[in-house]
């Protein structure tokens, strides 16, 4: 219908009519008339439209379709969707049914299994994918509402108070979690806590099926006692429950908190009563998996990461190439080969290398000539990564920013702006480069010591996720030529050592410009940056008052003049942890519900 020119009568024509339209398809001719009916209220288009559809060169059609008139787009949702005002279309509840609902993933498991080591990490991953994550830990809300933490009879089911006090916590949890989906542009929120009874799971499901939300279930097994031990050990008793505890009595109050949820503990049941959800069980640390009913891309990219990580000790290393040719003279891009100095850097490294003793360590370098020239002083085996060659520059390959700032001034500026989202014309982005290099992120979490050999705006991409960087921070960490970076794993984190190996080089880093940061440029240009993104935040559709935002349309649009809605970039990630929103209304709530 979109495709139909909509002409004015021609001239004598009966008042209503349409002239027959001019375009043919496949042997089918379109012809119209207006129906005398009354206008339907909120419509541009006076009255519905009657299409006779008849084989080309037959005069009496064979069939008659009146096509109402009333399917809108709202501005807020960017979907079409039936108008209430037509009494033949009859409405229903789009929320859950939306591909891209914001999606809430409940951790489910005993204290001291991982569950917060999950989230933060599937939290810090989501982030530098560009799916704006934020992890909400009921611990938090817990210990902002009851300041001192007496013993583990705060946690028995018998507590009645305390159960109540819990179970507020939860609730104020959630209502942070409505807030940031539904107005502060968030996709994917983490309802961090045990979740051990199906009560419990019911409540959060009955709470995302009210406002439009999809759910996904993370529930984390560990039957060995040793493994548990060791996350009591370095993890919880560093906790803020037991700060004025010494270690012996925090970790018999603790193992004493899990005997009260074992108690009541209702695992995940996907054969029986648990079949409708969508879950993935990670047990023991990622020996098996058991995944059930996924819905959509994103859980689908989670099980695979969750499938990928694992908790052994190791060492990940990353360096950028020995200084080259192009280094020297200032030039971006290109495939020149190594300096003297970046020589020597080559035979340093292959030194350091020797020195750390390494059992079994893995060494992968760029397709480009100066990170292969680097690993070849190495004298190990290594492999090339094509997903590892420098951001493509596109028409400023081989050029000095002093030559970009003069031929291409806009560009200039415009990268200047905004890095992160500026992508080169005929190149890439650091939004591109990081879809690009996903696959080496997930084969690093797969691995044990690994020596990456790259280059600077790699290496930055790789340092942000692993130090959970935002995409503005991104494009201007400083990494150093002949500076090897140690990064080590920890609890909820990466500990970063910088080793400087004493051989010269030039800097390379460029620091935003006091231009830049004074305020937004109003320069742009088709294809300047990544297509839905910017540094202004987004609003994602409120599903819950979706009627106020049909009520609230101005009028509605006909199904043969789509509206157009002004494309949003979406914002910068947030941030990865959250606490109430307001400490003295939540104390109040709290204990108004003990």
């Amino acid at each position: 219908l979109s495709g139909i020119p909509r002409t004015a009568p021609a001239e004598g024509s009966p008042p209503g009519e349409i002239p027959p339209a001019e375009q043919r398809c496949r042997g089918v001719r379109l012809t119209g008339r207006r129906e005398s009916s009354p206008p339907v209220p909120g419509n541009t288009c006076s009255s519905p439209l009657l299409l006779a559809v008849s084989p080309q060169g037959s005069r009496k059609p064979t069939l008659v379709v009146k096509m109402p008139m009333e399917l809108t787009q709202s501005r807020i949702q960017k979907i079409w969707l039936p108008n209430d005002n037509h009494p033949a279309l009859p409405r229903r509840s789009c929320g859950p049914q939306l591909t891209n609902s914001p999606t809430v993933i409940v951790m489910v498991g005993l204290p001291a299994r991982g569950k917060t080591y999950i989230s933060k990490k599937l939290t810090r991953y989501l982030n530098w994918i560009g799916v704006p994550t934020k992890v909400f830990n009921v611990g938090e809300y817990r210990r902002e509402a009851v300041k001192h933490y007496s013993s583990y009879d705060f946690f028995r089911p018998d507590n009645e108070e305390g159960m109540n006090v819990r179970k507020q916590c939860a609730l104020a949890a959630l209502r942070d979690v409505k807030l940031y989906l539904s107005e502060e542009g968030g996709q994917i929120a983490v309802f961090d806590a045990t979740n051990t009874t199906r009560e419990r799971r019911g409540m959060v499901l009955n709470f995302a099926k009210e406002n439009g939300f999809k759910v996904f279930f993370i529930e984390s097994v560990c039957n060995d006692p040793s493994v548990v031990a060791t996350n009591v050990m370095e993890v919880k008793l560093s906790s803020p429950d037991y700060r004025d505890c010494n270690s012996t009595d925090a970790m018999e109050d603790f193992m004493k908190r899990i005997n009260c949820y074992q108690a009541s503990y209702q695992p995940l049941d996907p054969d029986n009563y648990d079949r409708d959800v969508s879950l993935i069980k990670v047990i023991d640390v990622g020996r098996r998996f058991l995944v059930n009913r996924v819905q959509d891309h994103i859980q689908s990219r989670i099980v695979y990461y969750l499938m990928n990580i694992h908790v052994q000790p190791r060492t990940i290393y990353l360096c950028r190439h020995g200084e080259s040719e192009f280094n020297l003279k200032g030039k971006i891009g290109g495939d020149s080969g190594l300096s003297n100095r970046g020589k020597k850097f080559a035979s340093a490294l292959n030194k350091f290398v020797e020195e750390q003793n390494l059992k079994d360590l893995k060494i992968w370098t760029s397709q480009l000539k100066r990170t292969i020239q680097t690993a070849e002083a190495l004298k190990l085996p290594y492999e090339q990564w094509k997903a590892l060659n420098e951001i493509d520059a596109g028409v400023c390959e081989e050029m000095t920013y002093e030559e970009i700032k003069e031929k291409h001034p806009e560009e200039f500026a415009l990268r200047d702006q905004d890095k992160y989202y500026y992508r080169y014309p005929s190149g890439e982005s650091y939004q591109d480069l990081v879809q690009r290099l996903e696959p080496v992120i997930m084969e690093l979490e797969r691995q044990e010591n690994v020596l990456v050999i790259c280059h600077q705006a790699v290496m930055r991409c790789l340092l942000a996720y692993f130090l959970d960087k935002s995409a503005a921070e991104m494009p201007y960490l400083k990494c150093p030529l002949h500076t090897v970076l140690k990064l080590t794993p920890v609890a909820y984190g990466c500990r970063v050592e910088s080793i400087c190996l004493n051989v010269e080089a030039v800097n390379t880093h460029r620091d935003q410009s006091e231009e830049a940061k004074k305020g937004p440029n109003p320069l742009m240009r088709r294809n300047s940056v990544t297509p839905l993104a910017s540094p202004e935040p987004t609003k994602k559709p409120r599903i819950n008052s979706f009627d106020e935002h049909v009520a609230s349309s101005s009028a509605a649009l006909p199904v043969c003049m789509p509206q157009e809605v002004p494309t949003q970039l979406p914002g910068q990630v947030s941030p990865a942890s959250s606490s109430p929103s307001s400490r003295k209304d939540f104390i109040s709530c709290v204990k108004g519900g003990v």
